[in-house]
């Protein structure tokens, strides 16, 4: 196929709105735009001079141009941004990014639950968002427990309880289950909880203040200093938002780097006034080469079929300002507004915003090729909803079934946290039950991440890698349920028959099929890298704990037995050799050791009488 024409073109063409399509001999599309005027937006490829290096390389390869009219403007971008996500031509920005974005859900039950939620919304009930991340909704949701215990928890488990669970006992929940509070005292705290979720803290502490007041009038000091545990957790919540407006009001402010042919978009978003964090985006910038291009091809494909918040801040000035103004506001049927926040609280946010994009840039033109690239193909090749921002991996270690440790890892795009990683000295389970050790060590890692909450520098992760096979993997999931951990992903890692790298079989939770990834998978790869690491981290807890338990007497080991009483026994008995072969009784005589303690030295020597 030859090269195209232009004037030929250029006469054929509409000059009415429109899509173009430039394709190359073979037939790939190698560039979609929309135009106003087709005739005219096409004929400008074809001038002599004027084109950037990128389009320049692009018209070498055009070979055809095919068009489709569209009644508006408005119609045009609508149908680029479908054929860019459907066709992905690589003169195209790409934004390489299908995540659907997280929300804080709360339910219209009887006694409503607050819960993460992902994807499609179908149950009835208020949903609170979008949020930047995963992090950030269980930071809310953390937050939200510490101040208003509503529950979290499934219907199917809310409605079989006979007893309060663990989220009680730890001041999580007021455990409505089995009516340990009132309808009307726990509607409050939900009404308490939407209102601060709509940005009215100020009216959430009044309210609560005005009761402390009222408990301390009727001498109800009890609920007087529940009341005022409230309000200080509630100021330190909003002593954490270290960017806030006095006015409040959603705005997402968008700011772009650029850097040796990369680029970065970072969003931040506000909500009610506060900051809730940034995410950034790398799109793949193809023949666009001005900060004006990428930005005005980035809004649509990022906003469209999405939820769009009333403004939207933007570090460069676009063309096409006005046109996605009306989009975004015929499809949020309210006024969106995008502009240059050119002062006072607005600019600090886009200042800020830029700073961040720049350093986010910096940092994956670093390291872009390893394992950012690594965990982008774990998404792919697991089918998760979004680029796992943090994996921990659990791996237990024993020599036949003595000094049983436990390690958890932990691992973001950027790399290793090891200020994060844990090992657990694994107690009370059978010599040998890895599955057993498993459970207790998620119980624990997970239970006092709960605990301590988001505030507290607790994090939960996005998957959870297992160092096993499917026994493990039960064993991990039965700990998630009795915790009611439900937004975490579990992978159990299997080692092949002959036990060599890259023969793993992966089995993913509610799956039935293992997965097998090939030797050369950068996912595979990661899985690897994360799992070794549990290993190292697991045997050189084990050794530790194994050469200082055979350093020790077995009297040391035994709870209760301390220096004083050691000696009383070596002492009165006549070593430990003698010790080892006493009765209960002989044991009781010595002083200082009670009969229920010699009946445990005894037993210690003599498991068998057990």
């Amino acid at each position: 196929m030859n090269a195209p024409d232009a004037k030929t073109l250029a006469q054929n063409l509409s000059e009415a709105p429109g899509i173009y399509r430039m394709l190359a001999a073979d037939g790939e599309v190698l560039y979609v735009g929309k135009a106003r005027n087709l005739r005219k937006r096409v004929a400008s490829y074809f001038r002599k001079n004027g084109l950037t290096e990128r389009l320049r390389l692009l018209m070498q390869q055009v070979t055809a141009v095919e068009t489709s009219i569209t009644h508006t403007e408005n119609e045009a971008l609508l149908l680029e941004n479908n054929l860019i996500k459907s066709l992905r031509p690589r003169f195209n920005i790409l934004l390489r990014d299908d995540k659907s974005y997280p929300y804080i859900f709360l339910s219209d039950d009887d006694f409503p639950r607050l819960a993460f939620h992902r994807g499609a919304k179908h149950d009835q009930g208020r949903y609170f968002g979008p949020f930047p991340s995963a992090a950030s909704v269980r930071e809310s949701l953390n937050l939200l427990q510490k101040v208003f215990p509503v529950r979290q928890c499934e219907n199917s488990f809310f409605r079989n309880r006979s007893r309060p669970c663990l989220q009680y006992q730890i001041k999580r929940c007021s455990a409505p289950c089995v009516g340990l509070i009132d309808a009307g005292a726990y509607r409050d705290d939900v009404r308490h909880v939407a209102m601060f979720l709509d940005g009215q803290s100020r009216a959430v502490i009044r309210e609560i203040v005005a009761k402390m007041e009222a408990a301390a009038t009727h001498h109800d000091y009890e609920n007087a200093a529940r009341y005022r545990d409230r309000i200080a957790a509630l100021r330190r919540v909003q002593e954490r938002q270290y960017i806030s407006s006095d006015t409040g009001g959603d705005a997402d402010v968008i700011a772009l780097a650029l850097g040796q042919g990369a680029a970065c978009v970072g969003v931040t978003f506000i909500r009610n006034g506060h900051n809730l964090g940034a995410k950034h985006f790398f799109p793949a910038i193809g023949a666009a080469g001005e900060p004006e291009e990428i930005l005005s091809s980035f809004l649509p494909q990022y906003y469209l079929g999405k939820a769009v918040p009333p403004a939207i801040y933007i570090s460069h000035a676009i063309a096409d300002r006005v046109l996605l103004e009306r989009v975004f506001s015929d499809q949020a049927k309210r006024k969106v507004a995008i502009a240059q926040a050119s002062r006072g609280l607005r600019r600090r946010w886009l200042k800020l915003a830029e700073l961040n994009a720049v350093d986010a840039l910096r940092r994956y033109l670093n390291d872009k090729l390893s394992l950012h690239r690594r965990f982008e193909a774990l998404q792919e090749a697991l089918a998760l909803d979004a680029l796992p921002e943090r994996i921990e991996c659990f791996d237990i270690s024993h020599t036949l079934g003595e000094a049983t440790v436990a390690s958890c890892v932990a691992f973001s795009p950027d790399g290793p946290i090891k200020s994060d990683y844990r090992r657990f000295n694994i107690e009370g389970v059978p010599a040998g039950d890895d599955y057993g050790a498993m459970n207790q060590a998620l119980v624990r890692r997970y239970r006092r991440a709960l605990e301590q909450g988001a505030d507290d520098g607790a994090k939960l992760p996005d998957l959870v890698l297992i160092d096993g096979g499917k026994g493990q993997l039960t064993a991990a999931a039965a700990a998630l349920e009795e915790l009611q951990v439900r937004d975490m992903r579990l992978l159990a890692v299997a080692k092949g028959r002959e036990r060599k790298p890259g023969e793993e079989q992966l089995f993913l939770a509610g799956s039935r099929t293992a997965l097998r990834l090939p030797n050369d998978s950068p996912a595979l790869h990661l899985i690897q890298q994360i799992r070794d690491e549990a290993h190292r981290f697991a045997i050189t807890g084990h050794r530790a704990r194994r050469a200082k338990a055979r350093g020790q007497s077995a009297l040391e080991r035994i709870p209760g037995i301390g220096q004083r009483r050691r000696q009383a026994l070596l002492k009165n008995l006549g070593g430990l050799q003698e010790v080892a072969r006493a009765g209960i009784e002989d044991l009781a005589h010595v002083p200082g050791i009670s009969p229920e303690l010699a009946q445990r030295i005894y037993e210690n020597f003599h498991p068998e009488s057990q």
